[in-house]
């Protein structure tokens, strides 16, 4: 495939923004086009995406859409979605579709996937159903991609657990994660789940074994009975006291992972047909990707918006707001996906890239966001595309009088999140700043000055996605959606999005400095990391 950077219509758009890219103003595309928000918003499953209040028009489109023609994007992604390796560096097929691909299809190890997927979810309602014990509290052992999308899913389906049935995640190495979380539970209703591929994360190892020491002192006999892996080295997790271990392939890479047996914390909180249903949402938008003409693709758009933004404007960062408190960790979920996947500096080939590649993904859930850090969005010196998620209608699970309150709540926040996208264009002139009373204002400064300080630049771009609800199904689509856009950036880019090297050195020295700290031994270290060490062993 040719990278995006080494085709013809490269020097088209590089040209297009010159000429009218820099200077597009989003207020006067929308004062110059009625229809701008008909012809700029698109259908996905479950998903509508409104791309108006961004700095494209539909000449930018055609020319981004040209260039992932020129790229031969749709064979790239034929590729990806029959099982070719992508993954060139480890050699290795792709196929997390595969994983929510129904049962009969033409995917990939289809009867492999579904043999292991009717395992998990029998094990899952098995729990659900007390026959292994009287389980109420469930602690998922992970970290990463092994962590991150059970946690996510788990929090925004909530509304679809039971409240008999509590759910814990514990990533962090650190002992201040396990520790507040084994405080108040009773080990014989307890489950662990430990999640690793290999069963040697250190990390994830390390708190497996203080949950296994705490189950022990805390009264708990039958080990094989309370711990459960989500792990493909049945023998290290036989060793450790699991006789039941849930088995995966090489080619489901950890932030691509949830879709597989590392799932099992979200089957136990929502059940076997929820967790389907998740799948099936996935699926449908698999099929979009797959099937839908360029032109009205959505992860293919916004993979080009991505592009328009990160190598023509250059902005090195896209905030998320997702206005729904069940998708408040969406944000740390998309940091993992997008920058571990495209955060990379060079080709296919080996070859340094000379343009950018991953933004900086971030953000917290609204209205929380708006009292963080809105003001740097709204005014601060630097553009930040803003991608906000808006769910129509709630599901709070409750009635009566509260019911009434919950519903006047759902209608400000979607109020708020309408808001900040319209004042983000819009903006605020200082003359109009001057018409407006500001009551908080020091009364001894200039209203030229005031003026100046209570204006808004405006045209700052946004996308806006909208959920007809939060369920299984649409969480499904709107993860898949997110997973392939990272896809089409990096397949233009000319990049392996599916290797992680960059995680490697760190663990490696990580694993070198930790005797270290017992002997406090400095030889040959830098004197920044000699000196800190030091420090942090000395009495």
């Amino acid at each position: 495939m040719k990278r995006c950077d080494r085709s013809p219509v490269w020097a088209e758009l590089q040209a297009h923004y010159a000429a009218s890219g820099r200077g597009f103003d989003i207020r006067a595309a929308f004062a110059a086009d009625a229809g701008r928000f008909g012809a700029l918003s698109f259908e996905a499953p479950e998903v509508f995406a409104d791309l108006s209040k961004n700095r494209v028009d539909v000449p930018t489109l055609a020319l981004l859409l040209k260039l992932a023609s020129d790229c031969d994007l749709g064979a790239r992604r034929d590729g990806l979605l029959r099982g070719d390796p992508v993954n060139t560096t480890e050699g290795r097929a792709v196929l997390h579709t595969a994983l929510r691909a129904p049962a009969g299809s033409a995917a990939p190890c289809n009867a492999e996937v579904q043999a292991s997927l009717d395992a998990m979810l029998a094990f899952a309602e098995s729990v659900r159903r007390g026959e292994r014990g009287d389980i109420t509290d469930v602690v998922h052992i992970g970290i990463g991609g092994s962590d991150l999308g059970p946690a996510m899913v788990v929090q925004a389906l909530q509304a679809f657990g039971r409240r008999d049935l509590r759910l814990h995640f514990v990533s962090n190495v650190d002992g201040h994660d396990l520790a507040p979380v084994l405080a108040g539970l009773d080990a014989k209703r307890t489950l662990f789940v430990i999640a690793s591929k290999t069963f040697t994360t250190q990390e994830t190892l390390a708190n497996a074994q203080a949950a296994k020491a705490w189950f022990l002192a805390a009264g708990g006999t039958d080990i094989a009975r309370h711990f459960v892996a989500t792990s493909s080295n049945t023998a290290a997790a036989a060793a450790f006291g699991i006789d039941t271990a849930f088995g995966f392939w090489d080619w489901v890479g950890g932030r691509y992972s949830l879709w597989s047996v590392i799932g099992l914390p979200i089957a136990i909180a929502v059940g076997a047909d929820n967790f389907r249903a998740l799948l099936a949402g996935a699926h449908a938008m698999d099929q979009h990707f797959a099937t839908a003409p360029l032109a009205s693709n959505l992860p293919v758009l916004l993979g080009l918006l991505d592009i328009w933004y990160r190598n023509f404007h250059g902005f090195t960062s896209r905030s998320v707001a997702p206005y729904h408190q069940g998708l408040r960790r969406l944000p740390a979920y998309l940091q993992q996906l997008e920058m571990e996947s495209n955060g990379k500096g060079v080709d296919l080939d080996g070859n340094a890239l000379s343009l950018g590649t991953s933004p900086v993904v971030w953000g917290e859930a609204g209205t929380n966001g708006q009292h963080a850090y809105f003001q740097m969005l709204h005014q601060g010196t630097d553009v930040i595309p803003v991608e906000f998620i808006a769910v129509k209608r709630s599901n709070h699970g409750v009635s009566g009088e509260l019911a009434e309150k919950l519903a006047d709540q759902h209608r400000k926040l979607l109020a708020n999140c309408l808001a900040q996208s319209q004042a983000l264009m819009q903006g605020k002139t200082a003359a109009e700043a001057l018409t407006e009373k500001a009551p908080t204002a020091s009364a001894t400064l200039d209203r030229e000055v005031l003026a100046r300080h209570r204006s808004f630049p405006g045209n700052r771009p946004s996308t806006t996605l909208v959920l007809d609800a939060l369920t299984p199904r649409s969480l499904g689509a709107l993860i898949a959606l997110y997973e392939h856009r990272v896809f089409v950036t990096g397949a233009l880019w000319g990049i392996n999005s599916f290797d992680q090297w960059g995680v490697e050195l760190g663990k490696a020295l990580c694993n070198q400095l930790l005797p270290r700290l017992d002997s406090g031994d400095t030889a040959g270290l830098d004197g920044s990391t000699a000196g800190l060490l030091t420090r942090l062993v000395a009495a």
